[in-house]
């Protein structure tokens, strides 16, 4: 099991001082809870893509080159990289560079977006997202891996003899999750490549997202990658603690009250009941994270949200203080009691070049179908 966090990037007005951070602020708090989060021995840090206010993280790979020369271990990673308003060729060549300097420590999460405005900006059509993102990943997914292409498809010019440069890494492509929240088409499609689907689930009761996820996992395995239990899942998460659940409660409050997001629809009480969003102590997030289990399978990811709503860094570092040293440890101990050894974990570039090198040590028999 890995463990992280991810960030959306909103610059949002703290509800309890009226002071809302400047772009500059927000841009070098997320690097620092980044730094912050392999210092408390998390696995990942994941950063959105929006270009539109409130938010600032137009330039994932930027900031994660950034934070890749100030940390070691730390995979790094999208929630999400925009498939449908990116151009492939762009997003190959940039993780590709990203792959290098991160000496590997490289994945991204495939996503549509849900910000309408954003399509025609980059020349696209909000109608057309499905047909884009299958689209766009097919071009995307052999650029990796051919070293020549030649292509053509319906929404952008075609490509003849074109070398994506640089190179992946080990001849091993950073490995791909497929974000969604709502998509069917999402699922179908990690399952028919192999990669893994990542269900953000931080706003919708489970029965929804049980029923995209056990989509994934019955076509992972009818297109022949393993079974179902073996099928590479992430899930998010929403939690804010303090030792004393009533004093997480009280604090929290004004800043779930007011978020951009959520603020002002349904009561905290009642969005704590019906997702995943834990305001505790420690131990009732482990509890309420242990219970994913129980809905979902054994998966690979586990993210958290809790740097949003306008809460300070100052805050945002102690929250992952309390994760490190209080939360992650016990999950991961609990998470892998009776763990089915056939379960893989989670993604990494020395598992992914270990199983290509293996696969080259022992190639399957020629297809003759």
């Amino acid at each position: 099991m890995q463990f992280g966090i991810f960030t959306v990037g909103d610059v949002t007005t703290d509800p309890t001082t009226g002071r809302a951070p400047s772009e500059h602020e927000r841009i070098k708090a997320m690097t620092a809870i980044a730094v912050k989060a392999e210092d408390v021995g998390l696995d990942v840090f994941a950063t959105g893509e929006h270009h539109n206010p409130p938010f600032v993280p137009s330039s994932p790979t930027t900031m994660l080159g950034w934070i890749a020369a100030r940390t070691e271990r730390l995979i790094l990673s999208t929630s999400t990289t925009l498939i449908t308003t990116n151009d492939p060729v762009k997003i190959a060549e940039d993780f590709a560079m990203l792959q290098h300097l991160a000496d590997g420590r490289v994945d991204l999460m495939l996503g549509r977006g849900n910000t309408g405005p954003v399509y025609p900006w980059f020349g696209q059509d909000i109608r057309q997202g499905i047909p884009l993102a299958i689209e766009n990943y097919a071009l995307l997914h052999r650029l990796w891996r051919e070293d020549v292409v030649d292509w053509e498809g319906s929404f952008r010019t075609p490509l003849q003899g074109f070398t994506s440069t640089p190179r992946p890494l080990d001849g091993v492509p950073p490995f791909v999750w497929h974000g969604s929240i709502r998509s069917p088409e999402i699922a179908e499609q990690a399952a028919f490549y192999g990669d893994g689907f990542f269900a953000n689930n931080i706003f919708w009761p489970k029965e929804h997202f049980q029923r995209l996820i056990d989509l994934y996992r019955q076509r992972y395995a009818h297109y022949g990658h393993g079974t179902a239990e073996q099928a590479v899942v992430g899930l998010g998460g929403q939690a804010f603690m303090r030792r004393n659940s009533q004093d997480a409660v009280r604090e929290f409050r004004p800043y779930f009250d007011n978020a951009p997001v959520y603020g002002h629809g349904p009561s905290l009480e009642e969005f704590t009941e019906q997702t995943p969003l834990t305001v505790g102590s420690p131990q009732q997030v482990v509890e309420k994270t242990l219970a994913f289990r129980e809905s979902f399978g054994d998966y690979q990811r586990q993210l958290f949200l809790m740097d949003h709503a306008g809460l300070p860094l100052k805050t945002v570092l102690e929250q992952l203080d309390l994760l490190g040293e209080e939360v992650v440890p016990v999950l991961r101990k609990e998470f892998a009691r009776n763990r089915p050894a056939e379960v893989p974990t989670g993604p990494t570039h020395a598992a992914l070049l270990a199983e290509r090198r293996s696969a080259q040590a022992d190639p399957a028999p020629a297809d003759t179908r």
